[in-house]
């Protein structure tokens, strides 16, 4: 089954870092996803731009309202994904567990509901 990994973490973390750190913080999500791929769990992945870049879309009643931002103002940003094949939740928990953004933010899993799939 497939599980979206949502990695959340304050957006502006990444810029108070040293350096050094973030080389460190590259070379632990690089890490990561070899481990992934060599298991032949990993199936997508992406790093998202700030918030700012977002626009919100909403259709009500046949018009639709376009914003500027994200979807929700909270504290911790959608950052990347992780879109990975797992034999279960708990074994798509252990791979967020090992996810560097566990150790700076949140990983929420999601199972993907496959279309067509009641």
């Amino acid at each position: 089954m497939q599980y979206l990994l949502l990695l959340y973490a304050n957006e502006s973390g990444w810029d108070q870092m040293t350096s050094e750190q973030q080389q460190q913080g590259y070379a632990a999500y690089m890490a990561y996803t070899e481990a992934l791929k060599a298991a032949g769990a990993l199936k997508g992945s992406n790093r998202l731009r700030p918030t700012a870049t977002a626009t919100t879309v909403r259709a009500n009643n046949g018009k639709s309202q376009v914003l500027n931002g994200p979807y929700a103002d909270t504290k911790e940003q959608l950052g990347g994904y992780y879109l990975i094949d797992a034999p279960d939740l708990d074994a798509a928990l252990a791979w967020a567990a090992r996810c560097p953004g566990s150790g700076h933010g949140t990983v929420e899993v999601r199972p993907v509901w496959e279309m067509g799939a009641a």
